[in-house]
């Protein structure tokens, strides 16, 4: 039950971590590491009468498991990419599975015999279990720094899909193992019944997982124009999945076994439905609210973890020579057990897949290093009984769980402290930040572009006065060098790639353009979801092929099978409501006029760069390449439009109508927007108005 102190403690630690974002940077530590020192900190200050409310506050299994926990998972399964994901399904299944549970065995092998010579005998079923717990990676901790330090977006997606799933793993073996501690091990029927629980603790959770992502995925789209419960929804669902697959595992049985399901498995997967499939289904006003609400929720429930992992750490009995030398012998063997999970298993899946998918020397060495432990780890430990007792248990000073807990704080601060510590040197010492070919161009092109837009907008305020001509001149003159510098780095750039990379460059760039205005007609129900979905996956997929060097996309096509969530609801939407002629016609006149539309806006910008001021930012031949594309395009479109117009008037005309309305609509919003902020009209006519329009 929470007191008024320990309520001040959360809020005093939440406060903490937001300052400690600014005083890591000044003293060259990640996030992570800083936010456990000041734990420490304040752990050693809980013994002073004033602060003791710091105290107050414990890590419990509820707290981690019902609360921190599917706010983690959910912030990093929802902003995952499930077609990428799909690309390298089988390395992250690999890892999070293969090498998780050899992981496991070395750990509880090794440790068994290295602590038998030690004198300390304990049992292999504890440190199996130790090796279960251990050995699943912290995503946010390392993805964190990932992002931060510039590592492939490839790398850092398997990373986080291994660290995604493992979890799920590492918890499913944890209790399966914990059953064997708590009672007994019967040879064969303990392994056949372990082996069957946690196939269907996977399994139960895949399938729970999806028809509750499925489930609040419609029930968001329902309430897509009511912007704070589709967004409330998104909370419910993260949180209300890992609870029921609890509620489920412990209530329900078939005969006289539990039906044991995943919760980790059930969120991640429901919280990946979300992200993809559910995305679109909210409000695009809504969209970027959410990401930066999980992401904030995220940084909370990080920050509170981590901070009190430190104040776990001023618990730990350091001063018992049996507990160091137990702490040091098993940061080393898990250190051991990271290599030998990913060196060999990584070579043999090389050996066996395609050179595009194969993954780097340089990348198995930031997989095995870069393996940071933290909220996970702690809330298995804190999982078993507190009341858990082991025959002829060879310590007397500490209960088997309090041992394990200082061996897990042990090795997430050996993990934290070096690891995360040295991963930008190592990452730097394997050029695993140097830019590529690619990004060179973008960053050059990028940069003039943005100069360009300075000078052009400098001149503008100097003409209106809003700035004072001799300080405009002043900065034209400046950001005019930038651009200059900036022009010229292209068109070398232009003529060692000769020309390739910057026209790859500028057709990406368009169909950002093309997605962007895409995005404002579904905001304004200038398209609906269906005609959104399938433009939205043919441009996807145009982005991805040019991205990989392929020049000439076929643009014919709108997915290729690796949307699973797209497809498996098309399929059953197929199956339970195929779509009636009207509403096939009624989509056809849809999605051609919006690529008309939104071609045109690419030609408009592309017309804008071509001026005289700013033709150097991209090459010539590059900029007339994609202009005359757009040219065809837009003709294209317009001319299909035109056709299914002409060969359904009738039905084309209501819907036309219909999507001028929405036009009206949105300048009739737009309108009510400015005066309100103007502050023409009170809040209460705001609203009133609101509601009149939406009549």
């Amino acid at each position: 039950m929470l007191s008024a102190h320990a309520v001040l403690a959360i809020f005093s630690m939440l406060g903490l971590s937001s300052l400690a974002v600014f005083w890591a940077k000044r003293v060259k530590l990640p996030h992570t590491v800083f936010l456990v020192i000041m734990g420490i900190g304040l752990g050693f200050l809980g013994e002073i009468h004033f602060f003791q409310f710091f105290r107050e506050f414990h890590l419990t299994p509820e707290l981690l498991f019902f609360l921190l926990l599917p706010t983690l998972i959910f912030e990093s399964a929802y902003n995952m990419s499930a077609r990428r994901l799909v690309e390298d399904t089988k390395i992250v299944m690999i890892l999070s599975i293969l090498s998780l549970v050899l992981s496991t065995v070395v750990i509880g092998v090794l440790l068994y015999a290295v602590l038998a010579l030690l004198g300390v005998a304990v049992p292999l079923t504890i440190t199996l279990l130790f090796g279960a717990l251990i050995s699943a990676t912290d995503p946010v901790a390392v993805l964190a720094l990932f992002k931060e330090y510039g590592a492939p977006r490839r790398l850092s997606l398997i990373f986080e899909g291994e660290s995604l799933f493992n979890d799920a793993t590492s918890v499913a073996l944890f209790l399966v193992l914990l059953e064997v501690v708590l009672f007994g091990y019967h040879g064969f029927d303990t392994i056949g019944s372990g082996i069957i629980s946690f196939t269907i603790m996977i399994l139960g959770g895949v399938l729970f997982g999806s028809v509750m992502g499925g489930l609040f995925a419609k029930l968001v789209g329902l309430t897509r124009e009511n912007e704070t419960a589709s967004i409330t929804l998104t909370i419910v669902l993260a949180h209300v999945t890992f609870i029921l697959a609890e509620i489920i595992s412990s209530h329900v049985h078939i005969g006289d076994t539990e039906l044991r399901i995943s919760s980790i498995i059930a969120t991640t997967i429901a919280s990946l439905i979300m992200g993809n499939y559910g995305r679109p289904k909210i409000h695009p006003r809504a969209e970027e609210f959410v990401e930066k609400l999980w992401g904030q929720f995220a940084f909370m429930a990080n920050s509170l973890i981590f901070i009190l992992i430190g104040i776990l750490f001023v618990e730990v009995p350091w001063s018992d020579p049996v507990i160091l030398t137990s702490i040091t012998f098993t940061i080393l063997i898990v250190a051991f057990a990271r290599s030998v999970s990913i060196y060999p298993i990584v070579s043999i899946f090389n050996y066996f897949t395609t050179q595009e998918r194969r993954v780097p020397q340089a990348w198995q060495h930031l997989l095995a290093w870069g393996s940071l432990r933290g909220a996970l780890a702690v809330t298995m430990v804190l999982l078993i009984p507190e009341s858990l007792s082991i025959p002829n248990w060879p310590l007397d000073t500490v209960t088997p769980r309090e041992f394990l807990l200082a061996l897990t704080v042990g090795c997430i601060f050996a993990t934290l402290f070096i690891k995360a510590t040295t991963i930008q040197s190592m990452m730097r010492k394997l050029r695993l930040d140097v830019l590529t070919e690619t990004e060179k161009v973008e960053h050059m092109e990028a940069t003039a572009l943005i100069h360009h837009e300075v000078t052009e907008r400098l001149k503008l305020y100097a003409t209106r006065g809003y700035i004072n001509q001799a300080i405009a001149d002043r900065l034209m003159r400046e950001h005019s060098s930038e651009y200059e510098t900036a022009a010229h780095a292209v068109s070398e750039l232009a003529e060692i790639t000769k020309d390739d990379l910057s026209l790859r460059v500028l057709r990406m760039y368009a169909i950002g353009i093309e997605k962007k205005y895409l995005k404002e007609l579904y905001l304004y129900n200038e398209v609906n979801e269906r005609v959104y979905r399938r433009i939205n996956g043919k441009l996807t997929l145009q982005f991805e092929s040019i991205e990989k060097g392929g020049l000439e996309p076929d643009m014919s096509i709108h997915t290729d099978g690796k949307d699973l969530f797209e497809a498996f609801a098309a399929w059953i939407k197929n199956m339970v409501k195929p779509l009636t002629q009207e509403e096939t016609i009624q989509d056809t006149y849809m999605y051609y006029r919006a690529q008309t539309i939104i071609s045109r806006k690419v030609l408009k910008t592309l017309n804008a760069i071509e001026q005289e001021s700013a033709k150097n930012i991209f090459t010539s031949k590059a900029l007339s390449h994609v202009t005359s594309l757009y040219d065809k395009f837009k003709d294209q479109s317009e001319v299909k439009m035109n056709a299914t117009y002409a060969a359904h008037t009738e039905i084309c005309t209501a819907i036309a109508y219909t999507l001028a309305l929405s036009g009206v609509n949105k300048i009739e919003e737009t309108v009510l927007e400015e005066i309100y902020e103007q502050e023409f009209i009170t809040p209460k006519l705001y609203l009133t108005m609101q509601e009149d329009f939406k009549k």
